[in-house]
């Protein structure tokens, strides 16, 4: 009797459990569906292109047209052939392109290395930097290098309309600022291995005086800069009666020169739109994916656009874009004002920007005028 009531126990115990297995099979099952289609979503997001690792053209299968290698993953970024956007590049360029960004960042790895600015004794700045994690792109703001159009790119992915940008009268980076907030060094190097961290960069001294020309010269009255523009004249211009002497209302570039020099020799914070940018984007202390050219904007950004997805969110648009043989003129006669001791000053300040991006100020010191002996390398 006893063993009988048992095995009526244990059978009773098997069908219970068969019960509940059953009951809770449906919700098991659907709770992996759910957690694969979580996977195969955050996957899909994590990265740009998505399509298979080759593309075909007349039936030929190719191997992926540019790679980016980070320190936590590879991720390839496959060339879309035959795509009806006017805007991307077509197959040839792009691969060009492509190159040209990897030659980009080879040198700047080769000279951060050669001048010890990737050393732990120096410091990573993340201040001027904004993370879209929406659409996986990290950028570093350097002020008078295309900065105003992809500002306003950034505010269109961070969801302000265009018709509201194009009428507003807010700063776009007090926009940009309420919808990024300023990042840290770690929050940056989370978000890398699955964004396309990318910087625009241009000569230095053609910077100089574009940041001179937009801020000094044509400074809104009783702005911050126009009075900067006061304090430099009181200063700097010398009170004379000679007919040659300057009368313009504001600094003029040897004037402005002169001040930038003196701050920075005080080791004064200068102003954001001519501080070095190796100070505030420390390029040597991040991984960079893309690296843009003032020079060879057009071609780069269509290609940084293409990389990243961005087509049908920007485009690439140029706005003061401040290029041409008549902006060349004008930063040609500032320059031809200053003597050679004032060159070695900025040289000296720019050094590193000048070396790590690979510019060069030979053909600065070809028009600026003769003083003292003066020297740079």
């Amino acid at each position: 009797m006893g063993r009988r009531n048992m095995s009526m126990m244990r059978f009773g115990r098997c069908v219970a459990f068969l019960a509940a297995a059953a009951f809770l099979l449906p919700f098991t099952i659907l709770l992996m569906v759910f957690d694969q289609q979580y996977n195969f979503t955050y996957n899909t997001k994590r990265v740009f292109y998505q399509e298979s690792d080759f593309y075909k053209i007349n039936g030929t299968l190719y191997a992926p047209a540019f790679t980016i290698s980070t320190t936590s993953i590879r991720t390839q970024y496959v060339f879309e052939n035959g795509t009806h956007d006017e805007y991307l590049l077509p197959r040839d360029k792009f691969l060009e392109v492509g190159a040209r960004m990897e030659a980009r960042r080879d040198y700047l790895r080769s000279e951060c290395s050669r001048l010890g600015l990737d050393s732990s004794s120096h410091k990573a700045y993340a201040w001027e930097y904004l993370i879209n994690r929406q659409y996986h792109v990290i950028w570093c703001n350097i002020f008078k290098a295309a900065s105003t159009s992809w500002m306003y790119n950034f505010n269109l992915m961070a969801n302000y309309s265009a018709a509201f940008l194009d009428k507003t009268k807010v700063v776009p980076l007090e926009l940009a600022r309420k919808k990024y907030a300023r990042p840290t060094v770690e929050m940056i190097k989370k978000a890398q291995p699955d964004s396309i961290t990318f910087l625009i960069v241009r000569h230095p001294l053609e910077r100089l005086a574009s940041a001179y020309n937009d801020k000094i010269v044509h400074a809104w009255p009783k702005s911050f800069h126009d009075k900067m523009g006061h304090r430099i004249i009181r200063k700097y211009r010398k009170q004379s009666n000679d007919k040659a002497a300057p009368t313009e209302r504001y600094p003029v570039f040897e004037e402005f020169v002169a001040y930038v020099l003196d701050e920075a020799k005080a080791k004064r914070t200068l102003d954001m739109h001519w501080t070095p940018y190796t100070d505030f984007c420390t390029p040597c202390k991040f991984n960079f994916d893309v690296i843009l050219k003032f020079e060879t904007l057009d071609e780069d950004q269509r290609f940084l656009i293409q990389m990243a997805r961005l087509q049908d969110v920007v485009k690439p648009e140029w706005r003061n874009s401040g290029k041409g043989t008549n902006t060349l003129h004008i930063i040609n006669h500032l320059y031809s004002r200053l003597k050679k001791s004032q060159l070695d000053g900025l040289y000296k300040l720019y050094r590193y920007d000048l070396q790590l991006f690979n510019y060069t100020v030979d053909n600065y010191y070809e028009i600026v005028q003769d003083d003292d002996m003066s020297s740079h390398g």
